[in-house]
């Protein structure tokens, strides 16, 4: 803000720019004076004022512009405008309401709802508010993410069929419009308004279209003009970010940063001012920007030099209208008087008004001018409906020129003003209105003709080739247009709307005949195509018409009369098409005795398009006649003559043959483009208006020609004459394959047009039973999904499949587990609608259908026979259809092929053709045995019966198609066709009877595979037979497992020594824990540590290497063996994610842990075993392998270690060598005698001996302070440097040379990524990295248990037991590899938390570590105190067993005293008059330490309480200590500890680790030696500030980290997204919103505003927030698109499904179902278990290797 604060609006300091300027009285009284005109004053005072304020372009003061522009321009304004204080003024026209509309205008990315139950239409949706307060909320809705530029449609009536407002706008409710009386605006406020907006609205518009640089209107120039000039840079889409960054580099020699600024405004406003000076310079700089540029890309950058002042007022414009836009939303008054103002026209001007001068002007704007002036026009015209008739009517005038300027513009459909069609055209009044007046229908249609001149042929006709994708993006918004003005029909016909809409319904067909027989092709001969021709640019078109298509055939269908016009248009249009080429003379042919006379044409020599949408709109337009009855009409507006049905077939008959040829292989030369048209062509996104339609077009053939005729016409198409002449016999296997593929898509047609009849109007179905038949059609194939169910079924105008409406008459869902999604189950009751012919079919659909539904048959053992249902009838204009079944040339094509399989010729048939030729037979029977029983027999003339048994010729070897059938069942080949053969004779029989009358009574008329009850017929008993052979079966198999059984008994009978060793052994590798299998064994004790410690279980262990598949024993002489292991920093126990995490590690110490324990070092191993030789060989392949391959990225990253386990392919990055377990026996007695001299005090006074005796040595003979612990009244002379020895020592376990190598190598691994520094073995610090993973990998696993409720022994996965078990003999083998002068200076400084007289100056205090580290350091470097010069030695059992009971004793001391310090604050929630004995220790301990803190420890605390903190609070310590001190001794655990118990479970912990239960009892037992260390730890001035309440320490049991809460609903999640606004951005532009799943933070993601430097890179808010939350590893959800993203390091990352399902049980990643979605708690719990088991680097690997498709995606600017 300005200096010299805020002095109240329009008062400040004068003078400086930097304060504000004064208005002098006169001035507004000048603008009140009714003498003076108010514009000349307004202008005036403007050209004084504004150049001033926006001086200073290139770096603007934003808020001190602002404050400035409100004190000398828009204060006064208002106070004028409003007659009194503004903010006074405008807080009552806020109290007294708002509009009942909305109008929030979406920004892209922002969620939008639409109800599926209520909206007319899908563009009706609502805003995140509005929503969250509506009824819809708890219908059937979907969410979106908005493109930006929409608005909310709360409040718009005709937008919602019920609800359409929510509980804020409706009226009465707060803050919604009350009486409309109350928020009128007084006259006099009226007439300033009126005066003010026109100068304003002027000088808006104005300076908007302002075109010269130099100069502005006079009545703005006051001073004189100064050379000061800006070069602005424009924004268009066609250059990169970096293009224009490198271009502002290289012409003004900037900074990156400055160039990455000025880019950055530059995409949000439209325009900057990259440089200012004087004209000259300004143009040097515009032509260096313009030249570079050129260099990068195609065209230049657009760049100006504008003169400074009129910068400063088209700036100002932009304010006003910012201004205006503000004032529209308080009043509808105000809206009314600027929409008119608007809208005036100058008198006698042909000019366009100035809304209109803006619109077309629009694609001359900058970016953020379009913005303002969009959010203007929302929140004044399209809130009034009056004036947004007016302006749709404006809209329409300028539509072609408004069109043709975008489609050659460059910029964004959002910012356009074309975009603000959908607004207008979807109102289902207002698109009337624009049709009845406006003809917009025509208009559109006109404009798509006009842009498209360029892909118009010499006939008129469209061809693509060589299109613009850009271009032809942009044509498809007008596309859209219309479809926005059919999306809802009419239900009032009036006669100036239906000739409207024929003119413009017309207009299209024009549209359709340049589409119709486009981009023709011709069969490639000899040689293949070079070039595949561009068909996608057709095949969208069509796509984007499709819906349109339908929509302009249902509106026709809703007025009779309409309908008929439409289709004599359309047919007329269709005859223009098709009488271009009938030049050639007709040609005869014969068969059967029946002619027929046809135009020669052949599909494999002639052109063929397969496009034609004007036959398919007619077909539409007929089947429309046939279901509403108008058809009966049809001879009025089309003569039987005109009518010319096999000019009509011809063409969709041509394309139905192409399909079958490319089937054929005829087309193979033809190239790829042909393929995918004809994928397109049967595909779900365009079949309804292509492939579905042709077939309509064949069966509107069948029903109007002569049957014989129709088929004489498809055998000619489809080439086949000769194939049903006498054949000649040919050799030539292609031809032959090529016919039978031919004659097998000719049947299959055939089949289709006979027996699709699912089609409203071809017969008397409804819409949903058509859905229901494709659902169950699909289900037959397999369950599916139901995103999968939707995605097979075509959409409808509003993007419906009526799926859910049917789904469950027909299937059942079952819901999905943990992983995959849900799937419906066809009901068995609609397994008999199965037509294994269906038309959707694709080749591979039908086979499996077919599959799948025989082998359903064979399990409930009955016959394979699959007939098809029994079709509905046909519609009366459809009937003659089923005359094509039982006409000669039919009978004469089924006898052919019948009769060629039973004589086995065998090239001439396939067994496909064989079920299709019986499928029609089916088809045949079934539609005469109906017909037969609905009417009497003289009555049926279908008589397909007779034909079949009469026959073929007179000929004396002639056979029926029965008798052949009869011989068609001994064919060996069609044995798997047997059940259907049987089945259709048995059909006949049927047939015979009801044509013969007999016994009618008796027949019965059972469909499927049932026979009539009477007979036993030969299906009986073949299925009898069938039975018993299974039965035999059984019996036999039962037999030979019997005998099995015995051999195996008596096997085992002989050899059970053999057998039982067998068994053990097999156990033990099984077990998940080798201990489990020694449970038997009673007799020895189970205690770790201390005298009474039981016996080590130290087993022969035989590994197989992975790489070699040889085997090899583990002992310490021979070559090392190794697991594959991976090494990662973790953050998954961390109690403070506020910590600032240590990007590099040069400076750190990591001998001691934080309690926090924000940042350790994890070490998992996926268990898998190899020699260290193999695994280095492996690892140099690797290396070998991808220097030789450099141009491919890698998953992993060689340089730093990784790889990928040979076997199972995860990612590690080490190895850990396997250690054996020393077996160690202690001798009870040497126990017991040690124990009479060994007290604690005695072991502390030893160590502090040698420790000052080393330190004596390594200090050259200097005098040290020896610290004392004797005892009063016992000498210290018996102590001496070497006393330690004296209670047991050893030799040091010889490890070989190859196991010391592998030690060192994966010491310096955990050195280097746990620390993130260069690999350096010689280190101090490689040790206490050891200790620490091993102590942090054991708390982790410990943390995992816990959560999971798994016991502590018995259930670790394979791999982390054998993990952990290599970890922690491997950390107690590391120090054998360092100088143990290092270890020793280690463990004095751990020591000395302990025992406060070793303390050094960086020792920290008692509460600023973690103990169970300590516990861990202390114990693996004790033995470093046993070495001696000369020799290497190491303490022995006994010597082990108390050094580390007292070193546990010890730091579990400190840790109580830690859990007590941390209690003493707390204050007790609940009364308990617990007065055990563990209560009554825990109370004389407190009384005793509160003397030690001078009061600061409080006497009050209840000692229950006190024993119930530490019981709950050292529970994790204990149980980390006893995983640890297995793994380390390998003594068994107790029972209690194999499975899940609290109290077993501390009483077994306390026994394992030789404690009592009482823990008080520990301090009392060692009172004298522990006191003077109370008094210490707690005399620590930290320790003080935490007792004072100073500061705070760490709880325990600490925290369970889990992932944050999410809501069960994800639109919370939206809503929170929603108002999310990025910290570093000023705009409100909507970002990618991602929530981190640890902490979280909401991160701004892929947005420069939000990018970091760390270390000189620029790093994504992702990448780097999971460097300070995760180590580098993190979880984020990307909220806009509902999916998990897991990142490690700056190069890696990966897509996870959410954990969001919807009530199909399926994801829905990039919200593009938009169904509701519901948190699964389940899928949760797994990514939280990914998280805790440390896998997701594992998943990133895994995830990269099967989808390589991330590689190109730049994780480093996530």
């Amino acid at each position: 803000m300005a200096d010299g604060g805020d002095g109240g609006p329009g008062v400040g300091a004068a003078g400086a720019a930097g304060g504000r300027i004064p208005v002098r009285p006169q001035e507004r009284a000048m603008w009140c004076d009714e003498r003076f005109s108010f514009q000349a004053a307004f202008l005036q005072s403007l050209a004084k004022h504004v150049p001033n304020i926006y001086s200073a372009e290139m770096d603007p003061l934003l808020e001190k512009q602002e404050e400035m522009v409100q004190a000398a321009i828009l204060y006064p304004l208002e106070c004028y405008l409003f007659g009194e204080d503004p903010d006074v003024f405008l807080e009552k026209l806020q109290q007294s309401g708002t509009s009942q509309l909305c109008g929030k205008v979406f920004k892209g990315g922002e969620t939008t709802y639409s109800c599926r139950d209520c909206a007319v239409d899908p563009t009706c949706v609502l805003c995140m508010d509005c929503f969250q307060n509506s009824i819809h909320k708890n219908h059937r809705y979907k969410m979106h993410s908005s493109t930006g530029g929409g608005f909310c449609d709360c409040g718009d009536t005709e937008a919602w069929k019920a609800g359409p407002l929510c509980t804020k706008h409706e009226p009465g409710a707060a803050g919604s419009a009350k009486e409309n009386s109350e928020c009128q605006l007084n006259e006099e406020i009226m007439e300033h308004s009126r005066r003010v907006f026109p100068s304003v609205i002027k000088y808006i518009v104005d300076m908007l279209i302002w075109e010269e640089e130099k100069e502005l209107p006079p009545e703005l120039t006051v001073r004189e003009k100064a050379d000061s000039y800006y070069c602005v840079l424009f924004n268009d889409e066609h250059h990169s970010y970096d293009h224009v960054i490198y271009s502002l580099q290289r012409a003004l020699g900037c900074e990156l940063g400055e160039a990455q600024l000025h880019t950055t405004a530059i995409d949000k406003e439209g325009r900057r001012a990259v440089k200012a000076g004087h004209y000259a310079s300004c143009q040097e700089a515009k032509e260096e920007i313009k030249r570079h540029s050129e260099n990068v890309s195609q065209r230049p950058l657009h760049v100006e030099v504008l003169h400074a002042d009129v910068m400063a007022h088209q700036k100002f414009a932009l304010r006003l209208g910012s201004w205006l836009n503000k004032l529209m939303s308080y009043s509808s008054d105000f809206r009314q008087i600027f929409c008119q103002i608007c809208l005036q026209e100058e008198a006698g001007s042909e000019k366009p008004c100035f809304i209109s001068k803006l619109m077309l002007w629009d694609a001359k704007l900058h970016k953020g001018a379009r913005k303002v002036l969009h959010e203007l026009i929302f929140s004044s015209f399209f809130m009034e409906m009056e004036y947004k008739k007016l302006f749709a009517v404006e809209f329409v005038k300028y539509y072609k020129t408004l069109q043709k300027e975008y489609i050659s513009d460059d910029h964004d459909r959002v910012l356009s003003v074309t975009a603000l069609s959908v607004q207008m055209f979807t109102v289902p009044t207002l698109a009337r209105h624009l049709i009845e007046e406006q003809n917009v229908i025509t208009t559109i249609t006109e404009t798509l003709l006009e842009v498209l001149p360029e892909y118009l042929d010499k006939n008129d006709k469209f061809n693509f080739q060589g299109y613009s994708q850009d271009k032809l993006n942009r044509v498809y918004a007008v596309i859209f247009d219309l479809r926005y003005v059919l999306v809802s029909k009419p239900t009032l016909w009036t006669d100036r709307l239906r000739e409207r809409f024929l003119e413009g319904f017309v207009s299209f067909l024009r549209i359709l005949t340049c589409m119709q027989g486009m981009e023709e092709i011709k069969r490639q001969i000899g040689q293949h195509i070079e070039v595949d021709p561009d068909w996608e640019a057709a095949i969208a078109i069509q796509m984007q018409l499709k819906n349109i298509l339908f929509m302009f055939q249902e509106w026709c269908a809703c007025d009779e009369e309409l309908l008929l016009r439409a289709y004599s248009e359309c047919h007329k249009a269709v005859m223009r098409c098709s009488t271009n080429g009938r030049s050639r003379e007709k040609t005869v042919f014969h068969l059967c005795g029946h002619t027929l006379e046809s135009r020669p044409y052949r599909v494999s020599a002639d052109p063929v398009s397969i496009h034609l949408p004007l036959s398919r709109t007619l077909a539409g337009l007929h089947v429309r006649l046939s279901k509403t009855g108008a058809i009966s009409r049809l001879h009025e507006f089309v003569s039987p003559e005109e009518f010319q049905v096999e000019l009509l077939v011809e063409y969709p008959l041509r394309c139905l043959v192409l399909v079958a040829q490319v089937a054929a292989e005829m087309w193979r030369r033809n190239g790829l483009s042909l393929i995918s048209q004809v994928f397109y062509y049967q595909d779900v996104k365009c079949r309804e208006e292509m492939y579905d339609k042709d077939i309509i077009m064949l069966q509107i053939g069948a029903s109007f020609m002569d049957p014989n005729q129709f088929l004489l016409l498809m055998l000619q198409r489809y080439e086949l004459v000769d194939a049903f002449r006498k054949m000649k016999p040919t050799k030539d296997q292609d031809l032959i394959k090529q016919y039978n593929v031919l004659i097998e898509e000719m049947l299959q047609i055939l089949i289709y047009v006979v027996g699709e009849r699912y089609v409203p109007g071809v017969s008397n179905v409804t819409k949903e039973d058509v859905t229901m038949r494709e659902i169950i059609h699909l289900l037959c194939i397999e369950p599916m999904a139901h995103s999968a169910i939707t995605k097979s079924l075509p959409e409808d105008e509003n993007n419906e499949t009526g799926l859910e409406n049917v789904i469950d008459k027909v299937a059942t869902f079952k819901k999905p587990g943990v992983s995959g999604h849900g799937v419906y189950e066809l009901k068995d009751e609609c397994l008999k609608e199965f037509n294994m012919f269906f038309y959707h079919y694709t080749k591979t659909q039908h086979s499996k259908a077919e599959h799948t539904q025989k082998k359903r048959r064979k399990q409930e053992n009955r016959d394979e026979a699959l007939p098809p249902p029994p079709p509905p009838d046909f519609s009366p204009a459809f009937s003659n259809v089923v005359r094509i079944l039982n006409c000669d040339v039919m009978m004469h094509i089924l006898r052919t092929i019948l009769q060629r399989a039973v004589e086995l010729e065998t090239h001439l048939w396939t067994e496909a053709m064989i079920q299709m030729v019986l499928h029609i037979l089916s088809l045949g029977l079934l539609e005469e045995k109906q017909q037969l029983q609905k009417s009497p027999e003289e009555e049926v003339t279908f008589d397909f019966y007779h034909k079949a048994t009469r026959m073929g010729s007179s000929a004396l070897n002639a056979v029926n198609v029965l008798m052949l059938l009869e011989k068609l069942k001994r064919v060996p080949q069609l044995e798997a066709q047997k059940d259907t053969v049987t089945w259709i004779l048995q059909m006949f029989d049927m047939v015979k009877r009801l044509r013969e009358k007999s016994s009618l009574t008796t027949v019965t008329t059972t469909s499927g595979s049932e026979a009539t009850k009477g007979d036993e017929s030969t299906q009986d008993k073949e299925k009898a037979e069938r039975k018993r052979k299974a039965e035999a079966a059984r019996l036999h198999r039962q037999k030979i497992m019997a005998q099995m059984s015995a051999l195996q008994r008596n096997f085992i009978e002989t050899h059970k020594l053999l057998y039982e060793n067998t068994l053990e052994t097999q156990g033990k590798e099984d077990a998940i824990m080798e201990e489990e299998s020694m449970s038997s064994g009673i007799g020895y004790s189970r205690i770790a540590l201390g005298p009474k410690r039981g016996p080590s279980v130290a087993e022969k262990e035989v590994l197989t290497c992975i790489l070699c598949q040889e085997e090899q024993e583990v002992k310490l002489e021979s070559a090392a063996v190794v697991l594959s292991a991976c090494v990662q920093k973790s953050t998954a126990l961390t109690q403070n994610r506020s910590r600032i995490l240590e990007l590099s590690g040069d400076t750190l110490d990591p001998l001691f842990m934080h309690p926090d324990l924000p940042c350790g070092t994890h070490t998992g191993s996926c268990g898998h075993v190899m020699h260290a030789a193999c695994w280095q060989k492996y690892f140099e392949a690797m290396q070998l392998n991808f220097r030789q391959r450099l141009h491919v990225e890698q998953i992993f990253d060689l340089e730093n270690g990784e790889y990928l386990c040979p076997l199972c392919k995860s990612l590690c990055n080490t190895v850990i060598p396997i250690v054996p377990l020393q077996a160690q026996k202690i001798n009870s007695e040497d126990a017991e005698a040690v124990a009479q001299i060994l007290s604690l005090a005695r072991w502390l006074e030893i160590i502090t001996v040698r420790i000052s005796g080393y330190s004596v040595k390594n200090a050259k003979g200097e005098k040290q302070n020896l610290p004392a612990f004797t005892s009063k009244g016992m000498g210290n002379s018996a102590l001496e440097f070497h006393s330690i020895l004296s209670f047991g020592v050893q030799s040091s376990a010889k490890y070989s040379s190859s196991i010391k190598e592998m030690l060192i190598l994966f010491a310096t691994t955990i050195y280097r990524v746990g620390l993130k520094v260069a690999p350096n073995e010689a280190d101090d610090r490689i040790p206490m990295m050891t200790w620490s993973t091993c102590a942090f990998t054991i708390q982790c696993i410990e943390n995992l248990l816990e959560t999971e409720g798994k016991p502590l022994f018995g259930s670790l996965q394979n791999r982390q037991h054998s993990g952990l078990k290599a970890l922690v003999q491997f950390a107690a083998a590391q120090r054998t590899t360092s100088p143990q002068v290092l270890i020793q200076k280690h463990l004095v400084r751990l020591l000395g938390v302990l025992l406060p007289n070793f303390k050094v100056e960086d020792t920290p205090s008692l509460l600023e570590v973690d103990m169970f580290h300590v516990l861990v350091g202390v114990v693996l470097s004790f033995p470093s105190l046993y070495w001696e010069d000369a020799v290497d030695l190491q303490p022995s059992s006994v010597s082990s067993a108390y050094n580390n009971l007292y070193l546990f004793h010890l730091t579990t001391l400190a840790h109580i005293t830690q859990i007590v310090i941390s209690s003493a604050t707390e204050s007790p929630t609940a009364q308990s008059s617990d007065n055990s004995e563990e209560a009554r220790a825990a109370e004389s301990f407190c009384k005793e330490v509160c003397q030690y803190t001078s009061g600061c420890f409080s006497q009050d605390i209840p000692g229950w309480l006190v024993w119930d903190c530490v019981k709950k609070g050292i529970m994790p310590y204990l149980r980390c200590a006893a995983l640890f001190f297995h793994y380390l001794l390998g003594v068994s655990p107790p029972e209690e500890l194999l499975q899940v118990s609290e109290e077993g479970e501390f009483k077994a912990l306390c026994s394992y680790l030789s404690l009592p239960t009482n823990l008080f009892l520990l301090f009392q037992e060692y009172w004298d030696t522990v006191n003077p260390l109370l008094q210490r730890w707690y005399a620590d001035p930290v320790v003080l500030s935490c007792l004072k309440g100073k500061s705070i320490a760490i709880r325990y049991p600490r925290k369970r980290n889990s992932l944050i809460e999410l809501p069960e609903d994800y639109s919370c999640l939206l809503n929170q997204a929603s108002q999310f606004r990025c910290p570093r951005s000023s705009d409100d532009e909507q970002k990618h919103p991602v929530l981190c799943l640890f902490c979280g933070a909401m991160l701004c993601s892929q947005n420069i505003c939000c990018q970091e430097l760390v270390n000189g890179e620029e790093l994504g808010a992702c990448t780097s927030h999971a460097l300070q939350c995760g180590a580098g590893v993190c979880m984020f959800l990307k909220i806009r698109e509902c999916k998990v993203v897991l990142i490690e390091g700056k190069t890696r990352g990966c897509l996870y499904p959410a954990p969001y399902l919807d009530e199909y049980g399926e994801t829905d990643p990039g919200l593009k179902r938009g169904n509701p979605l519901h948190l699964c708690q389940e899928r949760y719990r797994k990514l939280h278990l990914l998280w805790q088991q440390h896998c997701i680097i594992e998943e990133i690997a895994r995830s990269q290797e099967t989808n390589q498709i991330f590689f190109g995606f730049n994780w480093q600017l996530l």
